[in-house]
């Protein structure tokens, strides 16, 4: 849908010595799927939240930034698109990781042993079932997965575990205590590769069929269906519609869409038609999408 894929090509292949920023600790699920999408050469810049991680490209630390923006089971990360909004990033690349949690405790510990468990909060309510399994467990919310691990082993008590990817593990000398704890198997996280507009361009190529999209609607009846119907009349596959709060406005909302097609005449028409039944429109990304799992 572009005219340069070879160049952009090119262009990821320098990422893949990069510095690409990220939310979290490494051996974060985050971290795994920026190696997942540009290899094991690139360099990794764990920063400690959202907001510090959107502040690495501006402030020289990263060239560009892997963020989550939905799991299948948790939803949106809604604050992941609130800043996505604010900044001048934009997707160029996607990514959909396999989701599976480790009970990683230290070496010689055995799950007798245990009496906490630490990790995300999310992370923690998707192992529900282990939980009801070994009632006598504390369950202690903590910012990051690996970051549980992390601090599991710094303090060296057996009596602790944590809740991350096996890749945490093999990083901080932990050891797997229950393979894959988690309730639903089919447990999947999207990412995107956030890049400065000035330079997004450098990353469309023809194989770039799916778009992301913010909106706002104009206040009178029938405006959600006026700035929707034109995707279908031209073919384009609406993949999601979500509504956020706007900040400062009570009760009004923006629209995030995803949608894709293999046709860019029929995308850019349909935008086209569109942006006459919205009061703000902005393209968040062109990419291609991630492979169906």
């Amino acid at each position: 849908m572009a005219s340069d894929s070879t160049g952009a090509q090119n262009t990821f292949a320098k990422l893949n010595s990069a510095r690409i920023a990220f939310q979290g600790e490494p051996g974060a699920f985050s971290e795994a799927a920026a190696i997942q999408l540009l290899g094991g050469s690139i360099t990794t810049v764990p920063r400690p939240t959202f907001d510090s991680a959107f502040q690495a490209i501006s402030e020289g630390a990263a060239g560009a930034l892997l963020a989550p923006v939905e799991n299948t089971l948790a939803g949106s990360v809604v604050r992941v698109y609130d800043l996505l909004l604010e900044s001048n990033l934009t997707m160029v690349a996607e990514t959909v990781l396999h989701i599976e949690h480790q009970l990683i405790g230290c070496p010689g510990a055995t799950l007798a042993d245990l009496r906490s468990v630490s990790s995300h909060p999310v992370a923690l309510a998707q192992c529900e079932k282990f939980f009801l399994a070994h009632p006598d467990l504390k369950r202690v919310p903590t910012e990051d997965t690996a970051g549980s691990v992390r601090e599991v082993i710094a303090r060296g008590d057996k009596s602790f575990a944590g809740i991350a990817a096996r890749r945490a593990a093999a990083i901080y000398g932990g050891v797997i205590l229950a393979e894959n704890i988690h309730d639903n198997p089919e447990n999947f996280t999207r990412f995107v590769l956030l890049v400065p507009q000035t330079t997004a361009s450098q990353f469309i190529s023809l194989e770039a069929n799916k778009m992301s999209l913010a909106l706002r609607l104009a206040h009178k009846p029938g405006a959600l269906l006026a700035a929707l119907e034109p995707f279908s009349r031209h073919g384009v596959n609406l993949q999601k519609i979500e509504s956020r709060p706007i900040p400062g406005r009570p009760f009004e909302y923006q629209f995030y869409l995803d949608v894709e097609t293999s046709s860019s005449a029929a995308l850019n028409a349909a935008l086209s038609e569109v942006r006459f039944s919205t009061t703000f429109l902005r393209v968040l990304g062109l990419y291609p999408s991630a492979p169906r799992t």
